[in-house]
């Protein structure tokens, strides 16, 4: 994916009303200015994957209870896929989704922005369903 279509991106999300910083080499940062929370954008080839943390934990927290959470059909989570990240004694939950561009038209713009709302509707429910547990 070349600079422009980076560009059309963040120019897209900022008409939209979202900080967007260019993080990396074909990365964004993208920070929702209602709820300040943050999404890593990044952009390998034709996809754009979308990720934010949904909690940092120690990693003996992550009991088998709280993982059949996360796999549950169930959850409330209906659009976004969770990961697992350990870094020494920290674990962190992500939560992801993707979507792939054609041609940066009307339909790829929508495709995004449907992509970072699902996101953080996600986002709220996930934090919600395992507040309890890692409290």
């Amino acid at each position: 994916m070349s600079q422009n279509v980076l560009s059309q991106i963040s120019e897209l999300l900022a008409a939209k009303g979202y900080a967007v910083t260019e993080s990396g080499v074909g990365s964004l940062r993208i920070q929702d200015t209602d709820s300040h929370l943050s999404i890593a954008a990044v952009i390998e080839g034709e996809i754009v994957f979308f990720s934010m943390t949904c909690a940092t934990v120690a990693a003996s927290a992550l009991t088998p209870a709280i993982l059949r959470k996360l796999l549950d059909a169930n959850n409330g989570v209906s659009t976004s896929h969770f990961q697992i990240f350990e870094s020494g004694d920290a674990t962190t939950i992500s939560l992801n989704n993707f979507c792939k561009l054609q041609e940066m038209g009307a339909d790829d713009e929508d495709d995004i922005l449907s992509c970072i709302s699902f996101l953080l509707a996600d986002v709220v429910t996930a934090r919600d369903l395992l507040a309890a547990d890692l409290a």
